[in-house]
C-alpha cells in the first residue's frame, strides 16, 4: 500500500503539521469575525480584489500571447487575456454588480468546498477532532443553501457575511483537528 494511502502515515503527518494547522485555523478564524463585523467592507474589498487580480493577470496574458507561436495557441491565449482583462474591468470598476457575480460563484464553491470537507473529516475519523470538519463541511453546504435561496438581493452583504462565516467555521475545523493530534 502506497504510503499516502497508509491512515497510520496520513495521521502522523497531521500530528506532525498539528502547530501550523492551530495557526492557519486561529488565523481564520481572526480574518472570518473582521469579515463578518463589517460584511459590506468585506464585500466591496474582495470584489475589488478579485477585479484587479483579473484585470492585471488579463493583461499580463494578453501580452504574453504575442511570445506563443502557432496561431491556435496565439489566439487562445489571446482570447483568455482578453477575457480575464473583461473580467476584472467589470468587477474593478463595477463592484456592486460584481459583488452579484462573485456572490453565486461564491456559492458553488461553498459546495465544492463542503463536499471536500465531509471527505476529509470521514478520512480522519477516528481522531477525536473530525467531527470538527464535518460541522465546517456542514456549514459549507448550508451557506451555499442560504446563497442560492436569497441571491441576488443579499449581495451587498452576502459575500463578505458568508466569507467571514466560512473562515470562522473552516478555521475552527482546522483548531479543533489540530488540538486532536496535539501529542
Amino acid at each position: 500500500m502506497p504510503p499516502s494511502q497508509n491512515p497510520s502515515f496520513f495521521h502522523h503527518r497531521l500530528q506532525t503539521a498539528s502547530s501550523r494547522l492551530f495557526w492557519l485555523g486561529l488565523l481564520m478564524v481572526l480574518l472570518g469575525v473582521a469579515a463578518v463585523v463589517f460584511p459590506v467592507f468585506s464585500t466591496l474589498a474582495a470584489t475589488l480584489f478579485v477585479g484587479w487580480i483579473l484585470l492585471i493577470s488579463g493583461i499580463a496574458l494578453f501580452v504574453s500571447s504575442f511570445w506563443i507561436h502557432g496561431t491556435g495557441p496565439f489566439f487562445a491565449a489571446n482570447l483568455v487575456g482578453l477575457l480575464f482583462a473583461a473580467a476584472g474591468v467589470f468587477l474593478a470598476f463595477n463592484p456592486l454588480a460584481g459583488a452579484v457575480t462573485l456572490t453565486l460563484i461564491l456559492g458553488i464553491m461553498f459546495i465544492f468546498q463542503g463536499a471536500a470537507e465531509l471527505v476529509f473529516s470521514l478520512e480522519t475519523r477516528p481522531a477525536p477532532g473530525w467531527v470538527g470538519m464535518l460541522l465546517s463541511g456542514i456549514a459549507s453546504i448550508a451557506l451555499a443553501i442560504i446563497i442560492a435561496a436569497g441571491w441576488p438581493g443579499i449581495s451587498l452583504i452576502a459575500l463578505g457575511l458568508l466569507l467571514g462565516i466560512n473562515f470562522i467555521s473552516t478555521g475552527l475545523g482546522y483548531i479543533f483537528l489540530s488540538r486532536s493530534f496535539k501529542g
